[in-house]
């Protein structure tokens, strides 16, 4: 029962489908430019991508030159402590 009013429902066809004829050649046409179109977006999107990348490479080059500086920094600091406390320790054992 359901099913015949939804049949009824819907429209009738002939068989035959009322579409606009469509020209081959201006529909190609039509295919290439959003296809060179889309290339074009897509190319900006890429060179977008590789200096955001390029830039990122640079941010992590620099964060990692500044940590080497500082980790460079307390060694030294280390070494000269240590320097200082055998020298020290030395000259007390002079001294005694």
């Amino acid at each position: 029962m359901k099913r015949d009013l939804i049949v009824s429902a819907l429209p009738r066809s002939n068989g035959k489908v009322a579409r606009k004829p469509v020209e081959p050649v201006k529909d190609a046409l039509w295919r290439i430019e959003r296809l060179e179109a889309q290339l074009q977006k897509l190319t900006e999107l890429v060179r977008d991508h590789a200096e955001d990348v390029d830039r990122l490479v640079r941010i992590v080059a620099e964060d990692r030159n500044v940590i080497r500086q500082q980790l460079l920094r307390k060694h030294h600091e280390k070494v000269r402590v240590r320097k200082h406390l055998r020298d020290h320790h030395a000259k007390s054992r002079l001294d005694s």
